[in-house]
């Protein structure tokens, strides 16, 4: 197996020193690199100086979304531009792109950073890697590959969609890693399963991520790839990109790269760290990045840290499944939702599929909704009334609102090589 890409850290002690070296270099480095940074710090009376241990990462101001749209389009810029040598943007769809500029530097670490996911996924030199993730403006395919090839497996770029070249290249190369978005895997799941190639393709491993999935989603992609091990790999372009942490073996969490990067769970309201373990948003503190660096960059994305060690030994921390984001809830009745609450009540009826949709209403003056679930492959239409019920109360009882669950047949929702929907709130339009 290729070594090297894991932390020089051994305890804990190492890697909370390295944190605070990583911390005051980069307030430092932004501080008299970019004039918003410079102008926010002094504005919330904080000067580099004033940073000596990691207690004092609370006093420095957060960093939003709407920073980086208004500083479009070289947003926290924290060296000369000559220094850069790459720029990607976020996959957002309204308003002006976020673009991330890159140093030599930034793209090195990157590929570090993703080797290492690749090495804790138990990877080897001889693994064929299809990656099956957009290339372009978007970090994605280029991060997949860039660590690839830092790794030193074999690279099959193959790009989204496709779905008849990806069959034939995972036949004919027999790929043995295949990466892609959840709904990606599923698509191609299903298409293994259709066309009968779990016995002609090789491939061992699938690693995805760029979205929240539920279990039976992951429980469907390893029955009909016919594999054992699916990793779950998190990321942003604000944050280099994918490649920031994976699970290892042991499946108990994500492993985070706690030497590039300091991670806070905060209360999206109160903005007060939230107790271990309770789920909040995730706060990044970039520790090496040149170009545009991060300080207490508010991610929007949902989860909990994970306070316990886990079992494989690693010095590096674990956070849990990425359960949606801030701007992912809805409101019905006065009751806040997130998707990823739907998405594990119906993880826990096996009698349904994974894919689902929320339609919202309002008739009458009422909010309305209805969950569109699609049976289990198996499932017979006779057990639709008993399932209907039984979800209905689960929703009734543990997210204390009420709302209709209909079931269709199996594989009638879209599927969609990127990400899937799951919200549509049509009370607007009412």
């Amino acid at each position: 197996m290729a070594k090297g890409f894991m932390p020089t850290a051994t305890t804990q002690e190492e890697l909370r020193d390295f944190q605070i070296r990583g911390l005051k270099w980069t307030v430092n480095h932004a501080y008299q690199g970019s004039s918003f940074y410079r102008k926010r710090m002094d504005e919330a009376g904080v000067r580099p100086e004033d940073i000596r241990s990691l207690d004092d990462l609370d006093r420095l101001p957060f960093t939003t979304a709407q920073d980086l749209k208004e500083g479009y389009p070289f947003p926290l810029l924290s060296v000369p531009l000559d220094k850069v040598v790459r720029v990607h943007a976020s996959s957002g769809t309204t308003g002006k792109r976020k673009v991330l500029c890159y140093t030599r530097k930034d793209i090195d670490d990157w590929a570090d950073m993703f080797a290492r996911c690749y090495e804790m996924a138990g990877m080897t030199r001889d693994d064929r890697v299809q990656i099956a993730v957009g290339y372009g403006l978007w970090t994605a395919g280029v991060g997949f590959q860039l660590g690839c090839e830092r790794f030193g497996a074999m690279v099959v770029p193959v790009g989204p969609g496709n779905r008849d070249m990806h069959c034939e290249v995972m036949v004919d190369l027999q790929s043995t890693v295949f990466c892609c978005t959840a709904s990606m895997g599923l698509l191609m799941a299903e298409e293994i399963q259709h066309r009968n190639l779990a016995d002609k393709i090789a491939v061992k491993k699938v690693i995805f991520g760029a979205e929240r999935h539920s279990a039976a989603m992951r429980k469907k992609i390893e029955e009909y790839f016919g594999i054992e091990e699916t990793f779950d790999i998190p990321g942003l372009t604000e944050l280099y990109g994918p490649g920031t942490g994976l699970e290892c073996r042991k499946h108990e969490g994500v492993h985070y790269w706690a030497d590039y990067f300091i991670l806070e769970i905060i209360d999206p309201q109160t903005l007060e760290p939230v107790s271990p373990g309770e789920t909040g948003e995730m706060v990044v503190t970039t520790l090496r990045k040149e170009a545009a660096p991060l300080i207490r960059y508010r991610t929007r994305d949902l989860t909990h840290l994970i306070p316990e060690p886990c079992s494989c030994g690693s010095v590096l921390p674990m956070h849990g499944p990425l359960l949606g984001r801030t701007d992912d809830m809805f409101i019905i009745r006065g009751v806040n939702i997130y998707p990823g609450q739907i998405d594990d009540l119906l993880s826990r009826e096996n009698k349904v599929g994974s894919e689902y949709q929320v339609i919202l209403r309002r008739a009458s003056g009422r909010d309305y909704m209805t969950i569109r679930a699609e049976r289990g492959e198996s499932t017979d239409l006779s057990e639709d009334e008993t399932i209907t019920a039984k979800l209905e109360d689960s929703i009734r009882r543990h997210l204390l609102v009420r709302g209709m669950v209909e079931l269709v047949g199996y594989g009638t929702l879209p599927r969609t090589e990127r990400k899937s929907r799951r919200v549509f709130d049509e009370r607007n339009n009412s």
